[in-house]
């Protein structure tokens, strides 16, 4: 897939290869080389997070950076790319890349579900590219490169599965969402909004993690793709159900302003935290009737 996605961005006659646009290439490259060697050989999980981030600097050195963001609450535009702002924007931009990389890999647990999450994402990227107050038909390529690239993918990657995306494969897709997120005129709500079902399953199996007292990157099957297959449920449901899900979050995404989205954001929360209860209930009086 990495490899595909770089082909398309260096052969198509319409992009411009900026230094941003090499910092996408080059840091796909070396995520897909890095997770390759993590597929072959588990790496410790302190070296995995010092080249994720380690990968997210980079990108943001060669250019790809937060200038602004929207005040939530007036609408107004808050600049970041002088003084002290550069340091948030610089934060921000890490911590993003981080935060989605880890999400997707984290959601490839059933097959076909983080590729189709993935070309839900990039294709809701290729259409807020093109609305007229963006205008970004170069992002619009990217996205569409990105959509087919994991497309072709998915194909082979729905249950019953031939390949697996690994680590590198998980890796590069959210890589290739992060940044294309900022590069679509900062819409990091919107690709925040779409992304909340992995991203809040990320936050939620960490806490839990920390509440039972074991590493944040230790594996384990709390996450809820894993406790809906506990429930009995197939990899296909498991798969539509998010397919479904997002993509009504993205529809949503795609037709409503800031305010709209942070409510939205509030209600996706909600709704997420309601199916945790709900499952932690039905799964403790299984438990009570063994």
């Amino acid at each position: 897939m990495a490899l595909a996605f770089n082909i398309v961005i260096f052969l198509n006659r319409d992009l411009v290869i900026t230094p941003e646009l090499y910092g996408l290439s080059i840091g796909t490259l070396a995520i897909m080389v890095f997770g390759f060697w993590d597929d072959l050989k588990e790496i410790y999980w302190k070296m995995q997070l010092s080249c994720q981030v380690g990968v997210a600097i980079f990108i943001f050195i060669l250019g790809v950076r937060i200038y602004y963001v929207t005040n939530p609450i007036t609408g107004g535009i808050i600049s970041l790319d002088y003084g002290f702002g550069v340091v948030i924007a610089t934060f921000l931009v890490i911590f993003w890349i981080v935060l989605v990389m880890n999400a997707i890999n984290w959601l490839d647990g059933v097959d076909g579900l983080s590729g189709g999450v993935t070309a839900i994402s990039s294709a809701t990227i290729f259409f807020l590219s093109l609305h007229p107050e963006v205008n970004q038909p170069p992002v619009a390529i990217l996205s569409a490169a990105l959509f087919g690239t994991v497309l072709g993918f998915i194909i082979f990657n729905f249950y019953p599965s031939r390949i697996l995306a690994g680590t590198s494969g998980s890796m590069f897709m959210g890589l290739a969402l992060a940044v294309l997120a900022v590069f679509a005129g900062t819409k990091i709500a919107t690709a925040l909004l779409v992304l909340s079902i992995p991203i809040i399953d990320l936050i939620w199996v960490i806490k839990e993690r920390i509440k039972s007292g074991k590493s944040i990157f230790k594996p384990d099957k709390k996450h809820l793709h894993y406790r809906l297959l506990e429930l009995g449920w197939s990899q296909q449901k498991v798969a539509w159900f998010y397919y479904i899900i997002t993509a009504i979050i993205a529809a949503i995404a795609l037709n409503t302003r800031l305010i709209g989205k942070s409510i939205t954001i509030l209600l996706v929360l909600s709704f997420m935290m309601m199916v945790y209860l709900m499952i932690n209930k039905k799964m403790s009086k299984e438990k009570q009737m063994e």
